[in-house]
């Protein structure tokens, strides 16, 4: 009953914000306290609540702080550097850009952190994407599947729980996984080349006003870049729109009905919104604390690796730090606080509305009987191949549950079936890898809602586009470990 009762509570979830019926912050909270009734535990709804809560806490804490420590050194230009140089290489060219995304993405995504990582890539092309007209959801979706594959990296938490899971060293783990990620990197790569393509032919190329038509496509782009990335203002010369050419049916323009965001005549500047780009002479950036601020983000990111201290009050620490170096007048500091506000309370809400739905799955038992149900199936003559067994279980299992549920729940689960056949733990915790791809676009990422928020993208459009590639991305992944002979 309750194996049942939690597919169906996910299928339920899932559908209504795909369709726009709820809100992820209310669907988060009605549909699984609503399922804890049906399942006679209603009575009992407020402490799994409060568990929940409990459990993700430092969570919400880790990005909070994280979101104000990382926007501060957005404002004062310590990423200025990298993006200038993916956006030079993008121009006004569609696959250009939507490449230069999947680069920028995979390049932060170094840091171990998707919520950074997607606040620097929002930051630096969503102007871009906006004054093109191409899909805000294959930024959103490039981003999350790139950073996905990143996120094994031994700092980033996947391996080092299924390390800590199963008492093997992680290095053992993600070393020998780093050939099947790379071909996973590169595929993303290639996947964002074709969508490039895609969005090319719909929307065509971009020429801005007074450029001359015959020049080349790559000369003519470089004056659009120029306006593309340094407009300060609505409606100033810079941000004016310019008109486009080829692709589709030559119109130029996008399909409003097959991408509602990626329509440019309702949404003629990408400032328009309120959302400002990386404009390369605002007030807030700060030339002279440059390696200061480098500095301080080395430090954060060392100490998080030798785990000096718990994230969170790394990440406070951090956060105060920055903000009194670089805004040491109180009013200042005010406005970077506000500036970052929206994106703070939207991420931790959902955090908060997250734990609701963990909650309830983990304190009725629903998620125990469901792992423990799709173990089951799986039938006894397929013991001998319990890593490439576990590697598509990773698939739905990270996406439908935390990372901590999946590791410290289910893995061990799978690797004492695997054990009886002769499977080692380390190809379990490797196989046990190749669905984060998938998992960093699940609605129990509070990254992801850092992404949809900064994009201004639903969480249901981000949903349908990414599920896929996403998925198809761990497969390659799986295919490249067995391949190897890694898996």
């Amino acid at each position: 009953m309750l194996t049942f009762l939690g597919f169906v509570m996910i299928a339920t979830f899932l559908v209504l914000i795909m369709m726009k019926k709820m809100s992820p912050i209310a669907a988060l909270v009605l549909i699984p306290a609503l399922f804890c009734v049906f399942a006679g535990k209603g009575a009992h709804l407020g402490d799994y609540v409060i568990d929940g809560v409990g459990k993700l806490a430092p969570t919400a804490a880790m990005l909070m702080f994280a979101i104000v420590y990382f926007g501060v050194m957005i404002d004062v230009g310590l990423f200025d550097p990298i993006v200038r140089g993916i956006l030079r290489f993008c121009k006004a060219d569609p696959v250009r850009v939507v490449v230069g995304t999947a680069v920028l993405a995979a390049i932060v995504s170094l840091d171990g952190d998707g919520s950074t990582t997607f606040m620097i890539t929002v930051s630096a092309m969503y102007p871009l994407y906006k004054r093109l007209g191409l899909s805000l959801v294959v930024m959103t979706g490039v981003a999350a599947t790139a950073n996905g594959v990143m996120n094994t990296l031994p700092w980033g938490g996947p391996t080092a729980r299924a390390a800590t899971a199963l008492k093997v060293d992680a290095s053992d783990i993600f070393v020998p996984m780093i050939p099947a990620l790379a071909v996973g990197l590169l595929f993303v790569f290639g996947l964002a080349y074709v969508l490039g393509l895609k969005e090319r032919r719909r929307i065509g190329t971009l020429v801005m006003p007074g450029d001359d038509a015959e020049r080349p496509a790559e000369e003519a782009a470089e004056p659009a870049e120029e306006r593309l990335l340094v407009a300060t203002a609505p409606g100033s010369a810079t941000g004016s729109a310019g008109s486009r050419t080829g692709g589709g049916s030559g119109s130029g323009t996008s399909d409003p009905a097959a991408d509602p965001a990626a329509d440019p005549a309702a949404d003629p500047s990408p400032y328009e919104d309120g959302f400002q780009g990386l404009d390369p002479r605002r007030a807030t950036l700060r030339p002279r604390l440059y390696w200061f601020n480098a500095g301080l983000t080395v430090a954060l990111l060392a100490a998080m690796i030798m785990e000096l201290l718990p994230i969170p009050v790394l990440f406070l620490i951090g956060a105060a730090l920055a903000l009194t170096v670089n805004f040491p007048h109180m009013p200042d500091q005010k406005a970077r606080i506000a500036a970052h506000a929206d994106n703070v309370l939207n991420v931790a809400g959902m955090v908060f509305a997250a734990a609701v739905f963990t909650g309830v799955l983990s304190g009725t038992g629903m998620v125990k009987h469901m792992a423990d149900w799709l173990v089951g199936v799986v039938p006894e003559g397929m013991g001998p191949h319990m890593a490439l067994v576990t590697g598509l279980l990773s698939l739905p299992l990270t996406y439908f549950m935390s990372n901590d549920g999946f590791y410290f729940g289910v893995l061990p689960v799978l690797a004492e079936a695997g054990a009886a056949h002769g499977v080692s733990p380390l190809e379990i915790a490797r196989a046990a890898l190749v669905g984060q791809a998938l998992h960093m676009s699940s609605p129990l990422v509070p990254a992801v809602y850092v992404l949809v928020g900064m994009a201004k993208v639903e969480f249901g459009d981000h949903t349908r586009f990414t599920v896929k590639w996403a998925a198809l991305t761990s497969l390659v992944v799986l295919g490249a470990g067995m391949l190897f002979g890694i898996i």
